[in-house]
């Protein structure tokens, strides 16, 4: 019986593997530079999305220091306009006083008037009898001398009337200029405080804008975080590089240790508090150190106690910001403030005003954010304050 003989690869089939082999191949290398173009169009988006974070930070930069301008400007114009105000009213006040005062010297020149025409007639009629008539027609020497002694005291009189009268139109006409420069001084310190406020006006605007415009920015819960920390860990390093340079105070004679004034100290501003000492502020792990303070714009923020100037400027994330340091390591804090009223170095005494109550630092409403610390650690203002 013959043996089957074995079956071999044809040509065509030979030729249908080679073929799979290559296809294989070639979908491999097809795959991986699908990958490949995939990875590389990812790291592009990185890139991108890189480009985009860093140019958003860099705007947020110059949005706070636009912020920062903005603010300290409109501090400084509600100073102005403050000091300005107050002018005004001194000014206004001299300009009532002087018109009475006016009032006043107008009567008395018109009974000086009336007493001058008085005298004057009764001088034409001792006049038309002739002083050698009058000496004549006297019997004795004694009338004589009496007679002679009343004309001296009328010519005396009289004179110093017309005297009086003439000092009472000069000093009529001195009122007249002073009040007229006055109302001048007026009307100018009226437009430089219209200039002001249109100012003020313009800078409220610009600082709205500035506030939306950190918002768009700042989208994240993340991010914004972020800022509050970068801003807490700003406010921290301030505040021992104040510890690390306040020289020994000079204490005044009426000055009473910061640490004796515990649960006695006055409230810097009377408004609702807004959260409570330690409080979580929301995720990742920060809580208040301090207490908000609700209250009217240009709110007048009084000084706690005792104490020296040390800070008085823009701070991020806490606006036009002052700083008290009580001696002892205690210090108190006032932020988002309109204006500033005190500067660096500055003693103030307990209730002195030092600020306005704002919302500078870009806050939506105002109100004044206090803190009291000692060595650098915060404390709680409630414990402190009546």
């Amino acid at each position: 019986m013959p043996r089957p003989r074995a079956r071999t690869a044809g040509p065509s089939r030979l030729l249908l593997w080679a073929t799979l082999l290559v296809a294989a191949g070639s979908h491999a290398q097809t795959e991986e530079e699908q990958a490949r173009a995939e990875l590389e169009q990812l790291q592009q988006q990185i890139e991108v999305v890189s480009r985009e974070l860093a140019s958003a930070r860099t705007r947020l930069s110059d949005q706070q220091e636009q912020l920062r301008a903005t603010e300290l400007r409109l501090g400084q114009l509600q100073r102005e306009i403050g000091e300005n105000l107050a002018a005004i009213r001194a000014t206004e006040a001299e300009i009532s006083a002087l018109g009475e005062r006016q009032q006043s010297l107008e009567q008395a020149r018109d009974a000086q008037r009336v007493r001058i025409g008085t005298e004057l007639r009764a001088a034409w009629q001792m006049g038309q009898q002739g002083t050698l008539k009058v000496l004549l027609n006297q019997e004795s020497p004694h009338t004589v001398a009496r007679a002679m002694a009343y004309y001296r005291y009328f010519f005396n009189a009289r004179n110093a009337l017309v005297t009086e009268y003439r000092a009472t139109l000069a000093e009529l006409a001195a009122i007249r200029a002073r009040s007229e420069a006055a109302a001048a001084e007026l009307l100018q310190q009226q437009a430089t405080l219209e200039t002001q406020r249109q100012d003020v006006t313009a800078s409220r605007e610009e600082r709205t804008q500035l506030v939306a415009s950190l918002a768009a920015t700042v989208t994240s819960r993340d991010e914004e975080l972020r800022q509050l920390e970068r801003d807490r860990k700003e406010l921290e390093d301030l505040l021992e590089a104040l510890a690390q340079t306040v020289l020994e105070l000079e204490l005044p004679d009426d000055y009473q240790p910061f640490a004796s004034a515990r649960g006695a100290l006055a409230w810097p501003v009377s408004g609702r508090r807004g959260n409570s000492f330690g409080a979580s502020r929301g995720a990742g792990g920060m809580r208040w150190h301090g207490i908000n303070l609700a209250a009217d714009e240009g709110t007048p923020v009084r000084a706690v106690h005792h104490g020296r100037v040390v800070f008085a400027d823009w701070l991020r994330g806490s606006g036009l910001l002052l700083i008290l340091d009580h001696g002892d390591g205690y210090m108190s804090l006032y932020a988002h403030n309109q204006s500033l009223l005190k500067e660096v170095g500055e003693w103030v005494a307990p209730g002195t005003p030092i600020s306005t109550v704002g919302n500078s630092g870009g806050l939506d409403q105002p109100g004044l954010y206090f803190e009291i610390r000692k060595d650098g650690k915060p404390l709680d203002p409630v414990v402190w304050c009546r």
